[in-house]
This record gives structure tokens, C-alpha cells and sequence, in this order.
């Protein structure tokens, strides 16, 4: 019944693709370009080119962009077929729509025509890259929308916005959706938005919301339309007219145009024409029998389900196999250690070589985590990523069981002084490649969209031939294939690889993949680990390292020094992609689709880079003396979260704190630019930080202002200590003014720390109220060991866990929570946590979390104090030192504050004179 349901579908979509053919085909001449005349060259190059893409066999995803011949001559033409069209069809619409452009423009250097499936343009000017909105085309059904036309529109707006947003996440092959959504009298919507995509996201999506604002103009009450314009399509209706998405090869990078990129405005040409939509009966002929055939299918669920459990199974090893296979989990046998566990080498009774990773059993992870980790990784399938064979799960046992690649993981290789020299230029270039190329599989071309989270130089093996295979997927995450972004409370991955929107905000995205890629990009040509290069008696990350280079115009610094042979355009193109991947502005980064275009296409012209997230300039304080910093007579020693205290440690990705006279600060930590002296910005700024100060209305020591108006507009922050009264409060904020204004001149962007954190000042020209930040942080410690660690640190964790509490629950106006515990040989530790008040409950929760979590990582281990002080948070406990007073503020029994938490200067003026 299936093979007849589809064999009759297959011909009545083919009668119905035939007649929607010839009803939306529309060119638009433009004789303002000029003509050329018969047989001229550019007569003869624009038959040149067209014929020449159906050469272009390597090209299966229906987007052509080339040009040919010079100067006045030359000629760009774009073909693109809509994302359900094969190849061949494809190829064979531009043939009909060449002959029929060539018939309906004669002699027109640029014209463009339409059909339902496809799109020809060609000009002889760049149309590469650019977002055109005209001429414009909107065709309309006149068949009526049935029901409430407000539900109709409703629901069509929604089902377009979404569709828009899916597109617009496309990559540099294809930039389409489809889908469909419910609308009154039990009918149904389908809708279609497509862009060029050579577009960037944001351009894709403009060029759809104008699109779209064009409905209510051309087809408002009709129950089908179209909209076309050079650069997107949009297209909806009450019936299915297109077929499955073709899916893209897996490793066939898109080539590159062959002219350079840049913007443009599109020209002001709209024509709108009136379609009688004939094919509709045959529509209903189509969604009827695809309704009975889906009726025939709707009965095999439970089959699919079996399958699953069927698959499950056939990926599970018997523990005692895997425990003979490693010999006892021996010593001898394993490979090394990571945050998830041990991982042994084995041999399967068949002599196949295992890799087996016994997870800890505080790994966190449950069975049925477990077991959809599995599933997942299971069904991956590509050469740069590591196999996975099965698993195991027994009783307290959760065991993975991989192929094993022998050549042991990168960093074994590029940071050894000897091992180095075994990768020449054309194995790294190669590895380059292939990670580049399984990133790509996990974002775009798996049947998935997958974000690792933790890509370094020890999670890629490298096989017999020094392939690369990505490895250990325990950090991944799924992701719905129309989300770019998502957002986690809890931070996890590798410091110094991660991309600053996840380490400071927890924003996580493809993008955060194709960050962490490029670190390792300038690992691999530079030898050097991202934690730390020396530079005389100074230290410098690399991407600092890295940018100084560049900048300066001594990138051949950059490159290992064993890479004496190779092609230097392919290492100085290397650099150029890694810092591209590594800026602070997400969207400005390229997609991994990008990036394997970029590293397979020396014709494609690069975008200059700006500066990477969280280069720390010149004039920030050098490691040794930051290190030396200490404070009264607890042996306390400070660090930055972007300190490399130890070259085991993992490094962090924020800049380093300055330190001067008890005075941690921080400036121009998210790049936010300078300003002018005596400009508007600057005038605001030193108004508002006055009035801050001379607040006497304020007794419970948290002050959020802004002052100004659009990009001269200042926001700021002061919070001191829950102890600190009123007037002590006002003139520690004295003091950080004082400091900060002098220490960050001209800096749009500073916060700082006064008198042991007694308070906090913070500004910017960005919103900085009720956000939870946990970075830029610093970190403290008191020199001296704790004794009996294991009851410490219960006790410790007990007492943090009580104050996190006790912050969290406070008002708009105190989060704050002191208090102390006792402990073996009459010692007791005092305790102190604090979040800015205009977090909510659950963000200060959060912010406290973290900062504990980093206790036995960056912090304090074993010590006997420590403090990690954030933005919107701090913590600090030290034993038998009772640093903190009485609280100076009591909350009133009932409160009154505004919605948001914020004051605005012009508000707190028209107060003081109304009193």
C-alpha cells in the first residue's frame, strides 16, 4: 500500500510541480544596467557561465554564484533552487528558466526571473553577498480565507516569524525553511521562507520581515500569496507544495564566489500582479491521498519505538567482557584521567581494540542521562569524530567503550618541545581541516544540531595517519535545530577555551564551538598553550600574544618555530581564520561552514578581525606584581580568573585584575570603547558618580542610577557591605571613585573593589541593573593550610550552603547573609556572602553557586580563607577571623519599591524637589 500511495503521489506532485511552474514565473527587466548586443563578450560570457554550472557537479545543495570575464565585460549570475529540489531538476529548471530570461529580457545586462522552484539573476555589477529587496513581485490566490481572518493572520504571522528565524540560522549553502500551522475551520497554513545564502543571518532576516510586511498590501484575506525578491522568497498557502528537504552532503564545503563581498541598497522597483491559483483542485487531489497515506502510517509508532530499544541493546557490552578486555581495569592499561573519569585501553576477545571510559560514579550523570548520551553519540557518523562501539550499565557501573585512535590526543604532541617536530606544517593543516570539518558535522549536517562545549587540544585524538577525531561528547548539548542560542546557570567546559558570553553570562551557541575552534586554530600553529606565554618578565595569553602580532604586522611571530617549511599564505590564512573566530561580537564570528570554506578557498577574501574578547592591552598590571598583593596579616594571596598560577592549570578567558593599594579593578573588560575628555558621556558620568555619593536617602548601601540619553547614557552601580553604615558607605564610594576614574581614564566600561571589598562601583554605557554577571572575577586565599580538610571543608560547605540561602531570600534592597560555624580544636569559620539586590532570588542563587563551586578549582582549596568576589556576587570565609560587623541595615516588615529596581537620576531629582 505504501509503494502505491507513493508511486501515485509521485505523479500528481509532478502534474501539480508543472502547472505552479507556469503560474508563478515572472521576470523583471532592468534596462537601466544597459543592453549588450548579440555575439558581444559579454554576450558571449554570460552563456559561458551559465552553461558552465552544469559542470559544477560537486555542488548538490542548489546554489550557484560565479562570475566570469573581465572589466566591463564581466559577468555575476546567481541560480538557486529552492531546498527540496534534487540536483538534476534543478539543472534542468535553469535550462527552461535560461531560455525563458533570454526570450522575456533580450540583450538586458540584468535581469531576473522567478519560477516556483527556483531563481536566475545576472548583472554586470556584484550581486554576491548583497541584501536586495527590488524589484519586488507579490503574487495572490483568489481563492478567500474561510473563518475569523484576524485568527488567519495571526497564525500566518506566526508561522512566518518562526520560519524566518530558521532560515536566517541557515549556513552559506542553504538558508530555507517549511512548515506549517493550524488556522481556522480546521485548515492548515503552509509557509516557505528562503534566502541567498550568501547572506549573513541578519540581512537574511531583514530582507523576510520586509517580505512579509507586504501581506497585509498584496494579500490581505486571501489564503495563498508570494513575495519575491532578489535576495528571499516567501510563499504561503492552504495546501503542501513542497517535498522533503534534500539533505546536504556531509563534508562538501560550499565553493566560494568568485568576486569579494560587500553592501549594498537595492534599487526601488515593486510589481504587483494577480495569479489565478488553478492549481488548487489539484492540491486537494495531493493533500487528500497524502492524508490517507499518513493515515496508513500512523499505525507504526510502537514499531519505531521497538527500534530504538533494539538499537540500545545492540550497543550493550556485558561487564565482565569489558572488565576482561582491560585486564581488571589494570594500572598498566590505562590511557589517563579526565573530570568524567579513567580511560583504559582493552582488547574484545575478537582482538579489536577498545578505548573504555569508566565514569565516576559522582560523575552526576543518571541512567537515563546515560543512556541518552549514548543514543546520541551512537548515532554519529563521521570520520573526525571518535566511534562510539557500546556501553555498559551494571549496577553501580557506567562504562563507554570507543574505538581507539592510537596516536594519543594533540596536546600530547604540539606542546612538547621534541614531539612537536613529528607535525609538520601538512599534518597540522590537515588536523586543522578535519576538526573544522567534524565541528561542521555536529552543527549543521548531522540530523542533529549539536554543541559540543569543551573542544581543546586533549579531546582530539589523532589515528595511525594523524587524522583528527573529535572526542569525549560528555559536555554536549542538543539543541532544537531552530534555536541559535541557549542559556545555562551553570557554567562547564575548559577555561581558556570558552567563548566569553558562556564563561560570564552562560550564552551558549554554535558560535561558542567555533570560538573555542579558533583557540585551538592558534594552538596549533603557534605550539603554545592558550594559559600563558612568557614575554621577558611578563606573561600574556595567546590570544593577547596572538593580537599584539598581528596588530604590529610580526605575524610570522605567531607561528611555531619547528614549522620551518610550508606554505607561509597558508599558515598567515590560519591566523587570519582563528582570530575571525575568536572576536567578542558573536555575529561577527563565522559559521563552521564558513570557516571550512575559508580554509579550502584561497579566493575568498577575508574580513578584517577585530580585537579578540579580552586582550589584555599595555597597561595592565604584569603577573608578578599582581601576584604579590596581599592584605592585613592573613597571608592571603589575590589572583585574576585570567591568572595562570600553574601551567597544569586551565586557563580563564577574562582579563587579569589590577592591583593597587587594597584596589582590585577592571577596565574595559567587554570591550565596550573609550571615551573623549569633557564629551557628553564623559559630563554624565562625573554627574552621575556625584550624585551617587551624595545620596543620603539611600541608608541600605545599594545604588543603581543612570543618567543621559541614548549612547552618551551612563548606568552605574555602588554596593558596599552589608556591615558598612551609611556615611562609611558613601565615602568608600568616594574613595572608588576617586580610584577608578584615575586608574581606567577614558574608559567607557570599569568596576572595582575598595578597602577588602567593603565596596563595590561599578559603570558602563550598557545596562548593567538586575543582570546576573559572573565575570570579570578575582580570586583570594590566605596562605595557610586548613587542618583535618575532610571536616573542614563539610563544615565549610555547610555554612556557604546556609548564607546562599539566607542572601537569596533578601528584598530589592540587601542580599546579604553573614554567619559562622564551629569546628574541631575550639576554631570557628566566619562566613559572608552578598549578591546585588536587584538580582532575583534565583539568579542570586546561582551567582552564589558558582563562586562556591570554584572554591577547590581556582580559589582556596585547603586554605583557611578565600574569597571569590563577582560582579553581581561575592563570598568570603576565613577561620577564627572575625572580619564583619554588625548588618547596618534592617529591612522594614513591608517594602515598596519599583517594578524594576532601578532608580533614574531624573527621577531622583523631581523627588528632591517635591519634598
Amino acid at each position: 500500500m505504501d509503494a502505491i500511495c507513493l508511486k501515485f503521489l509521485s505523479f500528481v506532485w509532478c502534474l501539480f510541480v508543472v502547472v505552479v511552474s507556469h503560474v508563478s514565473a515572472q521576470a523583471s527587466c532592468d534596462n537601466s544596467k544597459g543592453n549588450y548586443t548579440s555575439n558581444s563578450t559579454y554576450h558571449n560570457n554570460l552563456n559561458t557561465l551559465l552553461s558552465s554550472f552544469y559542470s559544477r557537479t560537486e555542488i548538490n545543495y542548489g546554489f550557484y554564484n560565479f562570475s566570469y570575464g573581465q572589466g566591463t565585460d564581466k559577468v555575476y549570475a546567481i541560480w538557486l533552487c529552492r531546498g527540496d529540489i534534487t540536483q538534476d531538476k534543478c539543472l534542468g529548471f535553469l535550462n527552461q528558466s535560461r531560455v525563458t530570461l533570454a526570450q522575456q529580457c533580450p540583450n538586458q545586462k540584468e535581469a531576473i526571473f522567478w519560477t516556483g522552484e527556483c531563481m536566475l539573476r545576472y548583472s554586470n555589477r556584484s550581486i554576491f553577498g548583497l541584501m536586495e529587496n527590488q524589484p519586488t513581485v507579490e503574487l495572490l490566490y483568489t481563492l478567500n480565507v474561510t473563518g475569523s481572518v484576524d485568527q488567519f493572520n495571526e497564525a500566518l504571522q506566526n508561522l512566518m516569524r518562526n520560519l524566518t528565524a530558521i532560515a536566517a540560522s541557515g549556513d552559506s549553502r542553504r538558508k530555507y525553511a517549511t512548515g506549517s500551522a493550524p488556522a481556522p475551520n480546521f485548515k492548515t497554513i503552509y509557509g516557505l521562507t528562503q534566502c541567498t545564502p550568501d547572506l549573513s543571518s541578519e540581512d537574511c532576516t531583514k530582507c523576510l520581515d520586509e517580505a512579509i510586511s507586504k501581506i497585509p498590501d498584496c494579500c490581505s484575506g486571501k489564503a495563498g500569496g508570494n513575495v519575491l525578491k532578489p535576495s528571499c522568497r516567501i510563499r504561503f498557502d492552504p495546501y503542501s507544495y513542497y517535498g522533503p528537504t534534500i539533505k546536504l552532503d556531509t563534508d562538501a564545503p560550499p565553493p566560494s564566489p568568485s568576486t569579494n563581498v560587500t553592501s549594498s541598497q537595492g534599487k526601488s522597483n515593486t510589481v504587483t500582479r494577480t495569479v489565478i491559483a488553478i492549481a488548487v483542485p489539484v492540491a486537494g487531489v495531493v493533500l487528500a491521498l497524502a492524508l490517507f497515506c499518513i493515515f496508513q502510517r500512523v499505525r507504526k509508532p510502537r514499531k519505531k519505538i521497538q527500534n530504538e530499544i533494539t538499537f540500545a541493546e545492540s550497543l550493550q557490552f556485558n561487564f565482565d567482557t569489558i572488565r576482561v578486555a582491560t585486564n581488571e581495569f589494570a594500572d598498566s592499561n590505562k590511557l589517563g584521567e579526565g573530570g568524567f573519569g579513567a580511560v583504559y585501553i582493552g582488547q574484545l576477545s575478537n582482538g579489536q581494540e577498545i578505548a573504555v571510559k569508566r565514569l565516576s560514579r559522582d560523575s552526576g550523570q543518571g541512567d537515563i542521562e546515560f543512556k541518552n548520551e549514548v543514543l546520541l553519540v551512537a548515532k554519529l557518523q563521521h570520520r573526525n569524530l571518535v566511534r562510539l562501539l557500546g556501553f555498559c550499565l551494571e549496577g553501580r557501573e557506567r562504562l563507554l567503550v570507543y574505538e581507539f585512535v592510537p596516536n594519543k590526543s594533540l596536546d600530547y604532541f604540539i606542546f612538547d618541545p621534541i614531539k612537536k617536530m613529528l607535525l609538520n606544517w601538512q599534518n597540522r593543516y590537515k588536523i586543522i581541516g578535519g576538526i573544522a570539518r567534524g565541528i561542521l558535522y555536529l552543527h549543521e549536517d548531522s540530523r542533529l544540531r549539536i554543541i559540543h562545549r569543551d573542544l581543546k587540544a586533549s579531546n582530539i585524538l589523532l589515528d595511525e595517519d594523524m587524522l583528527p577525531k573529535i572526542s569525549d561528547f560528555g559536555l554536549a548539548r542538543l539543541v532544537h535545530i531552530d534555536q541559535t542560542q541557549e542559556n545555562t546557570s551553570r557554567v562547564v567546559g575548559t577555561y581558556g577555551y570558552m567563548a566569553p558570553e558562556y564563561a560570564i553570562y552562560g550564552q551558549f551557541s554554535a558560535k561558542s564551538d567555533v570560538f573555542s575552534f579558533g583557540v585551538l586554530l592558534l594552538e596549533i600553529v603557534s605550539g603554545k598553550k592558550n594559559s600563558g606565554i612568557h614575554r621577558g618578565e611578563n606573561m600574556e595569553d595567546l590570544l593577547t600574544f596572538t593580537w599584539r602580532n598581528w596588530r604590529d604586522g610580526t605575524a610570522t611571530n605567531i607561528v611555531d618555530p619547528t614549522l620551518d617549511n610550508g606554505s607561509r599564505d597558508e599558515k598567515m590564512r590560519c591566523i587570519h581564520i582563528g582570530l575571525l573566530c575568536v572576536q567578542e561580537n558573536v555575529a561577527a564570528r563565522p559559521t563552521m561552514a564558513s570557516v571550512v570554506l575559508m580554509l579550502n578557498s584561497y579566493s575568498l577574501t577575508l574580513p578584517v578581525p577585530s580585537e579578540p574578547a579580552f586582550v589584555v592591552d599595555s597597561r595592565t598590571r604584569s603577573l608578578p606584581n599582581m601576584l604579590s598583593s596581599s592584605t592585613h596579616n592573613s597571608g592571603e594571596t589575590r589572583s585574576s580568573e585570567s591568572t595562570h598560577n600553574s601551567v597544569n592549570k586551565a586557563s580563564i578567558t577574562e582579563p587579569a585584575a589590577n592591583t593597587t593599594q587594597d584596589y582590585q579593578y577592571f577596565c574595559d573588560f567587554t570591550n565596550r570603547g573609550n571615551y573623549t575628555a569633557n564629551s557628553t558621556y564623559h559630563t554624565n558620568l562625573n554627574t552621575l558618580l556625584s550624585t551617587l555619593i551624595s545620596n543620603t536617602e539611600i541608608d541600605y548601601g545599594f545604588y543603581n542610577f543612570t543618567n543621559g540619553e541614548n549612547t552618551d547614557k551612563v548606568y552605574a552601580i555602588g554596593l558596599c557591605r552589608g556591615d558598612v553604615k551609611p556615611e562609611e558607605c558613601r565615602s568608600c564610594l568616594n574613595g572608588s571613585r576617586a580610584n577608578l576614574t584615575q586608574l581606567c581614564p577614558n574608559r567607557k566600561e570599569a568596576i572595582g573593589w575598595y578597602e577588602n571589598e567593603k565596596c563595590m562601583l561599578r559603570y558602563s554605557d550598557r545596562s548593567i541593573f538586575s543582570l546576573m554577571e559572573t565575570g570579570p572575577a578575582y580570586y583570594a586565599h590566605n596562605t595557610i593550610n586548613a587542618t583535618d580538610l575532610d571536616q573542614f571543608n563539610r563544615s565549610l560547605s555547610s555554612l556557604l550552603r546556609d548564607l546562599k540561602s539566607q542572601a537569596a531570600s533578601g528584598d530589592s534592597r540587601l542580599k546579604y547573609g553573614v554567619g559562622n560555624i564551629s569546628i574541631p580544636d575550639d576554631k570557628v569559620i566566619y562566613g559572608l556572602v552578598q549578591c546585588t539586590p536587584d538580582l532575583s532570588g534565583s539568579d542570586c542563587d546561582d551567582c552564589l553557586a558558582q563562586s562556591i563551586e570554584r572554591i577547590p578549582i581556582d580559589c582556596c582549596k585547603d586554605s583557611k580563607g578565600g574569597r571569590v568576589v563577582r560582579p553581581s556576587c561575592s563570598m568570603r570565609f576565613e577561620t577564627s577571623y572575625h572580619f564583619y560587623g554588625p548588618t547596618a541595615y534592617t529591612p522594614p516588615p513591608s517594602t515598596s519599591t519599583t517594578s524594576e529596581g532601578m532608580h533614574s537620576l531624573q527621577f531622583l531629582c523631581i523627588v528632591t524637589k517635591t519634598i
